[in-house]
């Protein structure tokens, strides 16, 4: 198997660079018609797995699976294995953070070789970038990725993310980190998060792989304004987009041609 950011690479470049989310929190599930327990859960997860067959990338949320306990647990590995059927990368938004040995349950649950381990997988660096070194070594060893939390849009991130220290903001020593991780790699397998509806981003020219934006379409990002985001070298931005498609549904073929007509607002980063 290829590293996870050639595999992405060659996916943006023929499918259109474009992250779809599968979010089936209780608002949307009731807007389907579908009840909010693990049967609904599951029906919700099959028009989508459905609607984004051939499509580059899909991040289920995984607090929304959480939430129904084991159920749905094992309503997410189903998932996650009909995903892979269907064709589609599949990044894990769990945004996992700790230390020591916690850290590496964790890598072993989401980048080894457990039934919830996915192409990739997102991780909060505020416990100290190094805290994630478990995570990246297993998704190093496993050809996986991982993104990890840089500049997000929620307005509490940015007391710690934009604080200045030796000369650099927070969110900026984490890009910096990681391009370090992709130098040393080289395979551009290690990712960052930022927010699509932030007007200051950290400098990403040098990263080294691929940003993902989440926050497109119903949070207010608009896709006109991401091109050359932070110096990003081109065919690295990822927007990732969740209610403006899956708001379309419960029909499968609704939610393919919503997604259908985000990729093609998108289709000029790649």
């Amino acid at each position: 198997m290829s590293p996870f950011g050639v595999r992405l690479a060659e996916a943006m470049s023929e499918r259109g660079p474009l992250c779809l989310g599968i979010d089936p929190h209780p608002e949307l599930l009731a807007a389907w018609g579908m009840p909010a327990d693990a049967d609904g859960l599951r029906a919700f997860c099959d028009v989508c797995v459905r609607a984004y067959t051939g499509f580059a990338i899909v991040k289920p949320q995984v607090a929304f699976f959480e939430a129904y306990g084991a159920a749905g647990y094992a309503v997410l590995e189903a998932t996650i294995s009909a995903l892979r059927e269907a064709g589609v990368l599949v990044l894990a938004d769990a945004k996992r953070g700790d230390i020591g040995t916690t850290m590496a349950a964790y890598a072993a649950a989401w980048a080894g070789e457990s039934p919830l381990a996915c192409d990739a997988v997102t991780a909060s660096p505020y416990l100290g970038f190094e805290s994630l070194r478990p995570l990246l070594d297993v998704a190093a060893q496993h050809d996986r990725g991982v993104f990890v939390l840089a500049a997000t849009s929620n307005p509490e991130g940015a007391s710690v993310q934009r604080a200045v220290v030796d000369g650099r903001t927070v969110a900026q020593s984490i890009v910096d980190a990681a391009a370090a991780e992709n130098r040393s790699a080289g395979t551009g397998s290690v990712g960052v998060v930022v927010g699509a509806t932030l007007t200051e981003v950290p400098d990403l020219g040098a990263l080294g792989g691929p940003v993902l934006l989440p926050g497109v379409g119903a949070q207010g990002g608009r896709p006109d304004a991401l091109a050359g985001l932070g110096g990003a070298a081109p065919g690295t931005l990822l927007p990732a987009v969740s209610r403006e498609v899956l708001r379309a549904g419960p029909d499968a073929g609704a939610v393919r041609a919503a997604a259908e007509r985000m990729r093609d607002a998108v289709a000029h980063l790649n």
